[in-house]
């Protein structure tokens, strides 16, 4: 019964998180809620992993929950929920859309789709940063303003602009080579 609500859960993400991996955080942190499979803190491990993974990041996430849930059958479960409705909406536009293609009310759809997508990824990151910055939950229970903010992720965040912005040495360097030194500042730091 795990693998029916894992391959649903993720069926339902994978239908409506328009806009790519990140469209799908919102999802995700709504499942976390529903379901209790992974808190947040995870889904922000999750979000790290699956950016620094090669690979589309909701499916690197949905085969991260699917493990952890239930094994290697909870993985392809979780993946295979998430991939369907993009395979079987990509097989009917594929089919349908030279027909379509010059009609006006498919084409301003696709324009009216853009804007869906650009909120879905904006409420991603900022659930991203809600989640990296700062620390509600360790606030709720000690009350104090100083627990309220992740100060390495602060300053983390900061060195990396910095460095990608205004320091010419590293400005021009492949994102790859921050995204380990930051794998590697939250080993060595503790994030």
């Amino acid at each position: 019964m795990i693998l029916l609500r894992l391959f649903y859960e993720f069926f339902k993400t994978g239908l409506f998180a328009v806009g790519g991996g990140m469209a799908t955080l919102p999802f995700l942190y709504s499942m976390s809620d529903a379901t209790g499979w992974f808190s947040h803190g995870q889904l922000a491990d999750m979000i790290a992993v699956s950016e620094s993974t090669p690979g589309p990041i909701g499916v690197n996430m949905a085969t991260y929950v699917g493990f952890t849930t239930a094994g290697l059958p909870g993985a392809l479960a979780a993946t295979l929920g998430l991939v369907t409705p993009s395979i079987i909406i990509i097989l009917i536009i594929a089919r349908v859309l030279q027909a379509f293609r010059q009609n006006r009310v498919v084409d301003a759809a696709f324009y009216g789709l853009r804007p869906c997508s650009v909120g879905l990824i904006a409420a991603a990151g900022l659930l991203v940063v809600k989640i990296a910055v700062f620390n509600f939950d360790l606030y709720a229970q000690t009350g104090a303003i100083g627990d309220l903010l992740n100060l390495k992720a602060l300053l983390l965040a900061a060195v990396l602009v910095v460095l990608t912005r205004y320091v010419k040495a590293t400005k021009k360097l492949h994102p790859i080579v921050f995204i380990l030194g930051s794998a590697a500042a939250g080993v060595l730091f503790s994030f």
